[in-house]
């Protein structure tokens, strides 16, 4: 099942005539991030079709950072019983390309993934370096990460999200990963 697709600018008007709801499936500390000015925050992880029961007779224009959840999740909020559900063609990012407003905080952690990406990477990095430089035992760091994301992308548990959620610069959008 595919939703329709909406380009930005059509997205605008109907948002400016009140006939459409734009609904962002990001994660609390993506949306602290960047979001568009008129998107309501329903986190795919924990959407309740209840919190729009309001505006059921809207067109429902769900949208995330480049379109991909979305589409990836497209039975699941066709099934949210809205009259009409489109997506967000190319997401924020395509929001931003047609140069339409967007409130970004940039004092907001980067998104969770990509601090993990960060973390790893460096982990896996320093392994290497170490393995040579030092001693080849620190290979054994390198080996250790990659099992973990392989255990995180097999399970869906990622330890090292969860540790990063703990961190200073995240306890203000701590979510559950």
């Amino acid at each position: 099942m595919t939703l329709p697709t909406i380009d930005a600018l059509t997205l605008k008007q109907h948002l400016q005539t009140g006939d459409a709801i734009l609904i962002d499936i990001l994660e609390p500390s993506e949306y602290a991030r960047e979001h568009i000015l008129a998107a309501r925050l329903a986190p795919l992880s924990a959407f309740d079709r209840h919190d729009f029961d309001c505006e059921s007779h809207k067109i429902a224009v769900f949208h995330c950072k480049s379109g991909n959840r979305t589409a990836m999740n497209a039975a699941r909020l066709a099934a949210k019983g809205f009259a009409k559900a489109y997506m967000l063609q190319g997401g924020l990012d395509a929001w931003k390309a047609a140069g339409l407003p967007v409130h970004l905080d940039t004092s907001a952690p980067i998104d969770m993934m990509r601090q993990v990406q960060i973390a790893a990477g460096s982990m896996a990095l320093a392994g290497a370096v170490l393995a040579f430089l030092v001693s080849p035992w620190f290979i054994a760091l390198s080996g250790f990460v990659g099992a973990g994301l392989m255990f995180a992308g097999i399970t869906g548990f990622c330890g090292m999200a969860r540790i990063l959620a703990l961190m200073p610069w995240n306890s203000r959008y701590a979510t559950q990963q």
